[in-house]
């Protein structure tokens, strides 16, 4: 990719106003190029605020405009409170907290809690959506649209350990992966109403990825879902397929996208290179590199390079062109739970105590410049919007931001 067009695709990615309206950003690989964010922070350095939460959450936050969206739950009994925050982006204060009672089953995993799929929004709707199979769409202003308790629909979409997907919302259409060993599909909701506008059948197997959206080389927008057994674009305002591909995805990282191409991650493969000019009745594979296979973090694109997160630390770039590996390297202290942001030519990235580290990569390694320690439980992908740094721990959502 030369540095114009590079340039050009990087100006894009930054979203409407620089907003942050999903999960890992408008182009659904972590990546803000032109944000300048701090290197170090401390309580008395670089942190603009700090605002409480009332509630768990491994969701991370959105931003749209200058109001940050987070969800949270809790309850005297079980995780049944199901809440949806605004915050003020310049200020901290809470804007306002609307919530709604779990209809689904809110057993799960230690590490996770209802709030663990992050919201999203079109800028006009944000979508909230619970691991018990439970939604709501609210206005910019906290009015609610609709709620969707999805179990009294479909009984059996769950799996022991709760859902995770996170939604997106494309031509307003809220898109949810529901997909579980049972009766397992994606939905596509109204993002105003809450109605169902299609369904469409999955894998019946456990799934904690998410979709994402991308245009493909004729500018048309697809949804990527990647499952175990099928990797599918749809349609997100019917539903409809657009190609197939029987690949065995990775049921946690979710996939990326480049410029050129869907980078992949399926079990035995490691890391996969589709292309994203159809030809035929499916997309080509260009390559595939199992030393670069993520573990719980997805990949995250940087330039001319995917970079990918296993195992306690070991980071890995590799070349979206061909496939090779660049480079690897072990960071000190993990494990990582939320994917890396890129910014700055920066990678950003959090361990589970809550320690930040900030690698500048370069042609033969990566070097860490700096480490901060949050000292909180830290599970979220962070957001950033302007030169700011979003992040939410089990107790806090903070915004890092060079201080005047």
């Amino acid at each position: 990719m030369t540095t114009t067009v590079f340039a050009a695709w990087a100006l894009l990615a930054a979203g409407p106003d620089g907003d942050w309206r999903n999960f890992r950003g408008p182009d659904f690989n972590s990546t803000v190029s032109s944000a300048k964010l701090p290197r170090k922070w401390s309580p008395d350095s670089n942190i603009a605020w700090k605002a409480p939460l009332p509630g768990r959450g491994v969701s991370g936050p959105i931003i749209v405009g200058n109001r940050v969206f987070v969800t949270a739950s809790s309850g005297d009994f079980r995780d049944d409170k199901l809440m949806t925050l605004c915050i003020d982006a310049a200020t901290g204060k809470q804007l306002w907290e609307r919530s709604i009672r779990a209809t689904g089953r809110v057993a799960c995993h230690p590490k996770m809690c209802m709030a663990t799929p992050t919201p999203a929004s079109d800028g006009e709707v944000v979508v909230a959506f619970y691991s018990c199979n439970d939604a709501a769409g609210y206005t910019l202003d906290g009015d609610l649209l609709w709620t969707r308790g999805l179990n009294f629909d479909y009984p059996n979409a769950s799996n022991s350990v709760g859902m995770s997907s996170s939604p997106v919302v494309v031509d307003g259409v809220a898109i949810l992966m529901v997909e579980n060993q049972a009766d397992s599909f994606t939905i596509g909701l109204d993002a105003k109403t809450g109605e169902t506008k299609w369904k469409l059948s999955r894998p019946a197997e456990s799934n904690w990825n998410s979709p994402i959206a991308y245009k493909d080389k004729s500018g048309k927008t697809l949804v990527l879902l990647a499952s175990p057994g099928k990797l599918t674009a749809i349609e997100p305002a019917t539903g409809k397929t657009s190609w197939d591909l029987a690949k065995n995805c990775h049921p946690i990282a979710s996939p990326s996208s480049s410029e050129d191409m869907l980078l992949v991650a399926v079990w035995r493969e490691g890391l996969v290179g589709i292309s994203k000019d159809v030809k035929s009745v499916a997309p080509e594979v260009k390559w595939t590199s199992m030393p670069s296979s993520p573990n719980t973090p997805s990949p995250v694109v940087m330039g001319d390079k995917v970079i990918t997160v296993a195992g306690q630390g070991i980071l890995t770039a590799t070349n979206i062109a061909d496939g090779k590996v660049v480079w690897k390297e072990r960071l000190k202290k993990g494990p990582f739970a939320g994917t890396p942001v890129v910014a700055g030519g920066l990678l950003y990235l959090f361990n589970e105590d809550g320690q930040g580290y900030v690698i500048k990569p370069n042609d033969k390694g990566a070097e860490t410049i700096a480490t901060n320690d949050l000292k909180e439980t830290l599970l979220c992908t962070p957001a950033v919007a302007g030169n700011a740094l979003y992040i939410r721990s089990d107790k806090h959502l903070w915004k890092i931001a060079e201080k005047n």
